[in-house]
């Protein structure tokens, strides 16, 4: 009782006009801040977040107006992914592998709205699950480990099995080619600069956006060069923008399992967007079996992505208010943004500053309607971006793609590495090797190599400690179980069909 008395207080707060206008503004925003590749949710809230503080604005007004960019930028990082192949953030990589094939097809609408629609229930049914069990989930989130977070990592690895379809194999490389891309740089232990080849551009290793624009971006639009030359691939565009009852029926069991996991992973300090995503789209898949058409544009391959990694950015909040841990990176620079007021999150924030917390959970609820009614009539202005010939649209697809590069470090060093990885994702696609593997190793090596070596280094190198724990010996059962299965199920498809012939 409570707790209904503590949220409709909270409501009380985000529901002031000035409030309902920051949350506005910053859903917008982020919704525009997510769309541009590179940028991504961490870079929207570290923009805003000085605005936010010189404005002088209440620390629930300014902890609102950050939470909408984050929550926006979830929402935009979809479209990109849909239209043009290019994710705007790591977790709206495998959006791209159904989003875009339908885009070709001439359902860029469909898989935008649905997309839209996927995000908010997501992002719903977290929040919910933030007034429900947030102490709980806590709690329980306290309970892994350095031992346990690499049991973790390597489920989500033996989770991309799910994304590999006939060519194991070719998967297997290119995750085995981004763990090796996170080597590269200064090695935070020792301080041995780890094969750098003397350049110290190379020092701080390779950055995410430069990976992700080459391997995607660059390697796009030499396929779309390549296309067009031949006069192939050319984009349809239908007349359609939005789902039908048929579709959502489709998809609604699916956005509700990805819901489900993504707040669960969420909830988890540092295990973000990336692994929720792509656990609810191999789980999909997977559950799909011979009916699926994932990667060829399957529209459930597009609601479960997006359903997890808006409910596992919603998810993040649990551990920052709860226990003064960032879930992710965007919610780190959060707590930055509340330090700058004073203010310490932690078990005490909860009756020291309700008004903070119930008002900043209730605006997530009033910033997912928002960004609905936001996103769902924009539809026919995003897919308006294909139309363009691709004269406009290459040039432009390249602009954005070297800004976002150029920005992090002025450097041309990073143009050129980016080209050098358009080039080798554009040989690599031919061959057809699939880029969301390699995208994924590079983003979780080196969270798996710190969380390794902090285990090793509790029980002086003892392996045993990575299988101590329940939860440990489950996620390895699970990883057994997702790499060895699959190509069982092959192997009995196969004489089952023998027999029959």
């Amino acid at each position: 009782m409570d707790t209904l008395q503590h949220l409709l207080a909270g409501f009380g707060v985000a529901l002031s006009p000035s409030n309902l206008l920051v949350a506005a503004f910053g859903g917008l925003t982020g919704t525009v801040v997510g769309m541009l590749p590179g940028l991504g949710p961490i870079n929207g809230v570290a923009i805003l977040m000085p605005l936010a503080f010189a404005l002088k604005l209440p620390p629930e007004t300014a902890l609102i107006l950050l939470a909408a960019v984050y929550m926006g930028c979830e929402f935009g990082g979809r479209i990109s992914s849909i239209l043009l192949n290019v994710p705007g953030d790591a977790g709206a990589i495998m959006t791209a592998l159904d989003g875009y094939p339908m885009a070709k097809n001439g359902q860029a609408g469909v898989a935008l709205s649905i997309s839209a629609w996927s995000s908010f229930i997501g992002s719903l049914m977290a929040t919910i699950g933030i007034v429900l069990f947030a102490p709980l989930l806590a709690r329980w989130a306290l309970a892994f480990g350095p031992a346990e977070y690499f049991a973790l990592m390597c489920f989500a690895f033996a989770c991309i099995t799910g994304l590999m379809g006939d060519a194991p194999m070719k998967a297997a490389l290119a995750a085995v080619i981004g763990l090796s891309l996170s080597t590269i740089g200064l090695d935070s232990n020792s301080g041995v600069y780890r094969f750098t080849g003397d350049n110290l551009h190379l020092s701080d290793g390779i950055q995410f956006i430069v990976v992700v624009i080459g391997v995607f971006s660059i390697s796009e639009i030499l396929l779309m060069l390549e296309q067009h030359h031949a006069n192939t691939g050319i984009i349809k565009i239908t007349g359609r923008s939005l789902f039908n009852m048929k579709e959502l029926t489709y998809t609604w069991w699916t956005t509700f399992r990805s819901a489900v996991l993504g707040f669960v992973v969420g909830v988890l300090p540092g295990a973000g967007a990336t692994i929720a995503s792509a656990m609810a789209y191999s789980t999909e898949k997977r559950l799909a079996g011979p009916t699926g058409h994932f990667g060829e544009g399957d529209i459930r391959g597009v609601a479960a992505p997006e359903a997890a990694n808006n409910a596992s950015a919603a998810g993040s909040f649990v551990p920052m208010l709860t226990l003064g841990v960032p879930g992710s990176g965007t919610t780190a620079v959060m707590v930055g943004a509340l330090s700058l007021y004073n203010i310490t999150p932690g078990p005490a924030l909860f009756s020291q500053n309700p008004t903070l917390v119930w008002g900043l959970i209730a605006s997530l609820f009033v910033a997912n309607v928002m960004l609905l009614f936001i996103n769902i009539p924009m539809v026919g202005v995003f897919t308006r971006i294909l139309r363009l010939p691709n004269w406009i649209l290459v040039p432009g697809i390249l602009a954005i793609s070297a800004i976002g590069v150029f920005s992090v470090h002025a450097t041309t060093f990073d143009l050129m590495l980016m080209s050098t990885f358009g080039v080798v994702g554009y040989l690599l696609r031919k061959q057809g090797v699939p880029m969301a593997p390699l995208i994924l190793g590079f983003v979780l090596g080196d969270m798996m190599e710190q969380n390794l070596r902090r285990a090793l280094s509790i029980t002086n190198g003892e392996l045993g400690i990575l299988m101590e724990s329940p939860i440990s010996k489950g996620l390895w059962i699970g990883a057994v179980l997702m790499v060895a299965v699959p190509p069982l199920l092959r192997v009995l498809a196969s004489r089952k069909v023998a027999a029959a012939a």
